[in-house]
C-alpha cells in the first residue's frame, strides 16, 4: 500500500503534536518510508507545503526529503477530471479556487485504487456539497480508501524507537 499524504496531515502534525523540533523521529520515519516507497506526496500537494514559510516548508525543500517523499509521476488528466466530478456538476472558477489541489491527491490514488490510499487530517462532513466537500467524502465517492494520520501511524507502526 502506498499512502498518499495530504498537505493537511503534514501541516497539522507539524503545528500540533509532532513539530519537527519536538519529534524529529517522526520526520525521519516519514523519509524512511518515502525511500521504501510506502509514503508519497503528489507534486502539487508537495508544492502546497513548500510554498509556506516555516520549519515544515524548509524541511520539505531539503533535497533528501524531496527525493524520498515526492511522487514522481505526473497527474493523469482523466483521473483529475474524475476526481473533480465527485465534487458535483457546474463548478465555477471560484469553486475550483476553493477546491484547490485536492483533486490531484485523489487522482493520484485513482492510478491504483487497490494499492494506494489517501491520508488526510480532514474529517468527513457528508452534508457538504460542491466545492466545500471534504477529502474523505470525495474519496468515498471516487471509491478511494481514505485514512487518518493516526491510522497511518498505526499501520506503519510509528514509534519514537522505530529506527529503521
Amino acid at each position: 500500500m502506498i499512502y498518499l499524504v495530504d498537505a493537511s496531515a503534514l501541516i497539522t502534525a507539524h503545528n500540533t503534536y509532532l513539530a519537527i523540533p519536538r519529534v524529529p523521529e517522526y520526520w525521519d520515519w516519514l523519509i524512511h518510508h518515502g525511500q521504501a516507497g510506502n509514503i508519497k506526496i503528489p507534486k502539487l500537494i508537495y508544492k502546497e507545503v513548500t510554498d509556506g514559510h516555516d520549519d515544515l516548508a524548509d524541511w520539505m525543500k531539503e533535497d533528501a526529503t524531496k527525493a524520498a517523499l515526492q511522487l514522481k509521476e505526473e497527474p493523469d488528466p482523466a483521473h483529475v477530471q474524475a476526481a473533480l466530478a465527485c465534487y458535483g456538476k457546474g463548478l465555477s472558477e471560484a469553486d475550483l479556487v476553493i477546491i484547490g489541489k485536492d483533486p490531484f491527491l485523489v487522482a493520484a490514488a485513482m492510478s491504483d485504487p487497490v494499492g494506494r490510499c489517501v491520508v488526510t487530517s480532514e474529517v468527513s462532513k457528508p452534508t457538504r456539497t460542491g466545492a466545500r466537500r471534504h477529502v474523505p467524502n470525495v474519496c468515498s465517492d471516487c471509491s478511494i480508501v481514505c485514512k487518518t494520520p493516526i491510522q497511518l501511524l498505526n499501520e506503519l507502526n510509528f514509534s519514537t524507537k522505530w529506527d529503521g
